[in-house]
């Protein structure tokens, strides 16, 4: 049975979208309010894409590889096993994306929310390029 990959899709298109509208209204340092807000926009969009994306390789290395390692692995470990798999490429890449991911759920400052938002634009082309992937072998 395919996965319904519908709010995988929606949340890559929010995502960029969001980057979309900030890199048109965001020029230089943030140091307005309506720079601050589409800039938290953005970072939220990461936040649930990046979510959505590891819960997606979960659940696709479970009905594809299987075994008794996917079900207790760390989110390091499962993105080793998708990049096995072929899931995705820059391994390394999704450590930092966790990494970040992190900072969202415990501290909020400027310089923070600067870091994360970087990179949440790096992000989205291996969000992009997961989605693509799992679209090709999802059967």
């Amino acid at each position: 049975m395919a996965l319904d990959l519908s709010s995988l899709r929606k949340a890559v298109g929010s995502l960029q979208r969001a980057l979309k509208v900030a890199a048109s209204q965001i020029k230089g340092k943030v140091d307005t309010d309506s720079a601050e807000v589409i800039r938290a926009g953005v970072i939220q969009n990461f936040e649930f894409t990046y979510e959505l994306c590891w819960k997606f390789m979960k659940r696709w290395l479970e009905k594809n590889v299987g075994g008794p390692d996917i079900d207790g692995a760390t989110r390091k470990e499962l993105f080793r096993m998708a990049a096995e798999s072929r899931l995705i490429s820059g391994v390394t890449r999704w450590f930092k994306y966790q990494a970040a991911r992190n900072e969202t759920a415990h501290t909020y400052d400027s310089a923070k929310a600067g870091a994360i938002y970087s990179t949440a634009r790096l992000f989205a082309a291996d969000a992009e390029a997961f989605l693509r992937e799992l679209e090709k072998r999802n059967d």
